[in-house]
C-alpha cells in the first residue's frame, strides 16, 4: 500500500509539474513567460503576453493536468487519487525542471477538485469565475476560491476532504504573498492590463 502511495504521489507530481505556460509562449512565439510581467508561469501571466488563446489553453492544460493526475491514479491504485492530487499540487507550485519556481495553482486545484468530487470543482469555479468577473483582480478570486474548497467540502459532506484542502488553500495563499502586499499597497494590477 505504501508502494502504491508513492507511485500515486509521483505520478501527481510529474503531471504536476508539467509548466504548460512556459511551453505555449515559447511554441507561440512569445518567449520566455518568465520574463513577462510577474514572471509567473500561469494563465493570468500568460494573459499579459497579449494572446487570450494562449491563456485560455495554459488555464485549461493546469486544470486538466490535475483531474489526468487523479482520475488516472484512482484507476490505477484504489484510494490514490489524494495523494495524486497532492503531487500535482506540489508539482505545479515547485517543479523541478523550473528550479521549484512554479505557478500559484489556482487551476490546478480546480481540476483537482473536479477529479476529486466535481460538485466542488463547480462551487470552486462559480466563486473563482464570479469574483474575477466582477473584481477583475485575478488574486483575490482565486485566493477567495481556494479558501472555501475545504469550507465547501464541509458543508456537502466530504468531511474527508477537509483537511487537505485546508493544506492546499494555504499553500495557494502562500504562493500568493507577492499578490496579498501589493494588495495592500493598492498596486495590484487588474485582469486585462498588460504591465512591462
Amino acid at each position: 500500500m505504501a508502494s502504491e502511495s508513492f507511485l500515486a504521489l509521483a505520478l501527481g507530481y510529474l503531471l504536476g509539474a508539467i509548466p504548460f505556460g512556459l511551453i505555449l509562449t515559447r511554441l507561440g512565439g512569445k518567449g520566455d513567460i518568465r520574463a513577462i510581467g510577474s514572471g509567473n508561469i500561469g494563465a493570468t501571466n500568460v494573459l499579459r503576453t497579449g494572446s487570450k488563446g494562449l491563456a485560455a489553453a495554459t488555464l485549461l492544460l493546469d486544470a486538466l493536468k490535475g483531474t489526468a493526475a487523479v482520475l488516472v491514479a484512482e484507476a490505477l491504485w484504489p484510494g490514490g487519487g489524494l495523494h495524486a492530487a497532492a503531487g500535482a499540487l506540489i508539482g505545479h507550485l515547485y517543479p523541478v525542471w523550473l528550479r521549484f519556481r512554479g505557478g500559484k495553482g489556482v487551476a490546478t486545484l480546480l481540476g483537482i477538485l473536479l477529479g476529486l468530487a466535481w460538485p466542488l470543482g463547480l462551487i470552486f469555479a462559480a466563486l473563482w469565475i464570479g469574483l474575477l468577473l466582477t473584481l477583475r483582480i485575478s488574486s483575490v478570486a482565486g485566493m477567495v476560491a481556494a479558501a472555501s474548497a475545504p469550507v465547501s467540502a464541509a458543508v456537502l459532506g466530504r468531511v474527508e476532504l477537509v483537511p487537505m484542502l485546508a493544506g492546499f488553500a494555504l499553500l495557494v495563499i502562500w504562493k500568493h504573498r507577492q499578490n496579498v502586499a501589493r494588495l495592500r499597497a493598492g498596486t495590484e494590477p487588474r485582469v486585462g492590463r498588460r504591465t512591462a
